[in-house]
């Protein structure tokens, strides 16, 4: 095993030397005794560039470390490394985006047209989870060599440190659960929200450049850097890659055949042995399951774009610098992946976009099959218990003295439990600014009505609906949605919103107009001001008219009388039964409970 006390022994030798040649040398002996992780880049790095995690390996660095490292490896690799700041952050700072490339091309399109797959590496969006901000950092610099060929047919876009106000919040105590580093940043940003739930809602500026920046590279591959909670097992390396099922069959086919196989051999080989994220609902040795990453998600975001996704989780009772080793080694195993397979991977991402254009159903949500149980080969500790020396109870605990390798359960394929038909485009009345803006940041091609019109269009109407009694990451969001559908004539006006659906982000556009979706606007109250009644009736005035009403309309006059029937608590309120008349009456308000979004069927 490496100890930096064994290379400083090997370093101590060289006292006669220069201090850079002593500092490469110790770099050469760290990297070289972590598998080699350098072998193929021997020039030796300027003390310069070496990373604030390469002198001390219980260190993440702070912001201004993380920017200053990237600017001095631009300067010092012009052609092949350019740093932009783009977009806002809640912190006052900017997001930057960080663009290594081999030719000196740095602009998407003509990437796009020399054939090279983009892989886009998000970092820190939980900062105390920080292995990606220094693998990231390293990688940056080692892949300015140009003999090796792992930039020939591809690029990688690097956000440095996506929740910047999170990591400058920087502590030592809030990750209880996790050894190292020694200081860290916080999980929630300046609002104390969690920016891995807000890639729909938009709550944030990060969320807001976030968007724009993805949608600018539109990337064929996406790996957002994290650190696990949860069991403990032997792995230093776990990984969640976007739930199979909800893929589009082009590349969820090859991720699952070539790519996740050769992933997890090439980490083994590296010695950084992975396993499926353990995602258990009590210990390992009794099943794991498949994360079901909706859009909310950074890697469901991403498959809203047809991207292939994955969330590396690291475990965090592992030492940190074994942790940003096997982050940097995933990241370039993704990188050996790509080099020799770009074409067939862009081939699947077409397939994949094609597809999401011209099919007529999707899928809003799922759920585990568990009929189609399989099982993984799985290394882990006896979970076992004892009398806590707190309450005496029996506690949880994991004995590293009792290892075990075997198979357990694992539920990893997931069926739908609601689809849609799209409509040829949905239309959304001007005021709903908000959601347009967020859509056409995610690429949504979206046209405007230069007349007024009455428009025949498939119209929901909100049935029921839960909310919680807490808010969630600052909204109180909806769930078991239940809808009634009927054809109506709606006028629209000048300027109203149309969203054809043939194009390429059509996934979005269903998942976040279908108010049925987990993650559609209306789970996420873009559209409360539907749930309440703008007018109602006085008791004394509407009796009047009610009566009218129902000489005129005996069918509903047969209707309440059947309800008063049926209902003995009906029967003996008088203003239920006059709100019985008034909800059919033309006095009661259409908009009341009526989605906004109209489906245009023809």
């Amino acid at each position: 095993m490496f100890s930096f006390y064994h290379c400083a022994q090997r370093v101590n030798t060289l006292k006669s030397m220069n201090r850079i040649f002593i500092l490469s040398a110790f770099l050469f002996c760290f990297f070289t005794s972590n598998n080699n992780v350098m072998a193929q880049d021997p020039n030796p790095i300027s003390e310069d560039l070496v990373t604030p995690f390469e002198k001390d390996g219980n260190y993440t660095a702070t912001y201004k470390e993380a920017i200053l490292h990237y600017r001095k490896l631009e300067e010092a690799y012009r052609s092949s490394i350019k740093v932009n700041e783009f977009g806002m952050t809640d912190s006052g700072n900017p997001l930057h985006e960080v663009i290594v490339t081999k030719d000196g091309v740095f602009e998407p399109e003509k990437i796009r047209e020399n054939g090279k797959a983009i892989i886009f590496i998000n970092n820190a969006i939980h900062p105390g989870e920080p292995c990606g901000v220094d693998a990231s950092m390293m990688l940056a610099r080692d892949l300015r060599n140009k003999r090796n060929n792992l930039l020939d047919n591809a690029v990688i876009v690097i956000i440095p440190i996506y929740n910047i106000s999170g990591h400058l919040n920087r502590g030592s105590f809030s990750r209880a659960n996790q050894q190292g580093p020694k200081a860290y940043g916080f999980r929630g940003n300046a609002q104390n929200l969690d920016l891995n739930r807000d890639f729909i809602k938009g709550d944030t500026e990060n969320a807001r450049s976030f968007n724009k920046l993805y949608t600018k590279w539109s990337p064929d591959i996406f790996i957002d850097n994290h650190t696990s909670n949860g069991a403990d097992y032997p792995y230093v390396m776990t990984l969640i890659p976007t739930q199979k099922d909800k893929m589009e069959p082009a590349l969820s086919n090859y991720m699952q055949d070539k790519m996740l196989p050769e992933l997890f051999s090439k980490m083994k080989e590296k010695g950084y042995e992975m396993t499926p994220y353990v995602y258990a609902q009590t210990t390992p040795d009794e099943g794991i399951s498949g994360f079901l990453d909706l859009a909310r998600y950074s890697s469901g975001y991403a498959n809203l774009h047809n991207s292939i996704s994955f969330m590396p989780e690291t475990h965090m009772l592992k030492p940190f610098k074994d942790r940003v080793i096997s982050t940097y080694q995933f990241m370039r195993s993704m990188l050996e992946h790509v080099a020799i397979n770009h074409i067939e991977i862009l081939s699947a991402r077409k397939k994949a976009i094609y597809n999401t254009r011209t099919k007529s159903k999707f899928d809003l949500n799922w759920e585990v099959n568990m009929e189609a149980v399989g099982t993984v080969l799985f290394k882990g500790y006896e979970p076992k218990y004892k009398p806590s020396e707190i309450s005496g109870l029996d506690r949880l605990y994991y004995d590293h003295n009792s290892p075990y390798e075997k198979e357990v359960a694992f539920y990893n394929t997931y069926k739908s439990n609601l689809s849609v038909e799209k409509p040829n485009a949905y239309i959304i009345p001007r005021a709903y600014t908000q959601i347009v803006d967020r859509m056409k940041a995610n690429g949504v091609e979206i046209i405007q009505l230069e007349t007024n019109q009455i428009k025949e269009v498939e119209i929901y109407k909100i049935l029921e609906y839960k909310s919680p009694d807490k808010p969630y990451e600052g909204h109180f969001i909806h769930s078991k949605i239940e809808v009634s559908k009927s054809v109506q004539n709606i006028q629209y006006h000048k300027g109203d919103f149309v969203i054809p659906t043939d194009q390429k982000m059509n996934n979005y556009i269903v998942q976040t107009l279908e108010p049925q979706a987990p993650d559609s606007w209306f789970s996420w109250n873009f559209f409360d001001g539907i749930l309440m009644q703008k007018e109602h009736f006085s008791s004394y005035v509407f009796e009047d008219l009610a009566t009218e009403f129902l000489k005129e309309n005996p069918d509903v006059r047969n209707a309440l009388e059947d309800k008063k029937a049926s209902d003995p608590e009906f029967a003996k309120s008088a203003y239920a039964q006059l709100n019985f008349v008034y909800e059919k009456s033309p006095y009661y308000e259409p908009t009341f409970m009526r989605y906004p979004v109209g489906r245009i069927m023809k």
